[in-house]
């Protein structure tokens, strides 16, 4: 099977369904002018905008403010070689709304490390994309009749 046989581009809607099955992605942004990444614990809200849960007092959510970040997800399967992947660019923007911030907290969405506690940034989706692998057949699984394949 041809290795793009294997690749499927996935719609808006089922990139922003997908969004929503795993708890943690990794924010991408710009910082000293240079490409940075960061796990980030995360939820989708109700209007669809995506909620980091960041340590406050870090740099971080002050670097994102009003920039256009990128957000990406994923999910796999080691042992069929499948699974999927969402990116996300929007603008991110630190949520101030107390009330929003409190809901946020009492609803159990906190950053990996809890102390000195949750500082929360929205990003707004504006382009979204994803791709999935689908798993091998059967039929060209290592030992299921056909010759194991060289890495490539």
């Amino acid at each position: 099977m041809d290795r793009d046989d294997r690749m499927e581009t996935l719609s808006e809607a089922e990139c922003l369904r997908l969004l929503g099955t795993v708890p943690l992605g990794r924010v991408v942004y710009t910082e000293h002018a240079l490409p940075a990444v960061l796990p980030v614990a995360f939820r989708v809200s109700a209007d669809g905008r995506l909620i980091l849960a960041l340590r406050a007092g870090t740099r971080v959510a002050r670097v994102l403010e009003g920039t256009v970040a990128a957000f990406q997800v994923d999910d796999f399967d080691r042992a069929g070689r499948c699974g999927w992947s969402v990116l996300v660019h929007g603008r991110a923007e630190v949520v101030r709304d107390a009330g929003e911030r409190a809901a946020y907290e009492t609803g159990g969405l906190r950053p990996w490390l809890p102390e000195p506690g949750p500082e929360y940034v929205a990003i707004a989706p504006e382009l979204v994309s994803g791709r999935r692998v689908l798993p091998e057949p059967e039929s060209a699984r290592p030992g299921r009749g056909t010759a194991a394949r060289a890495p490539r």
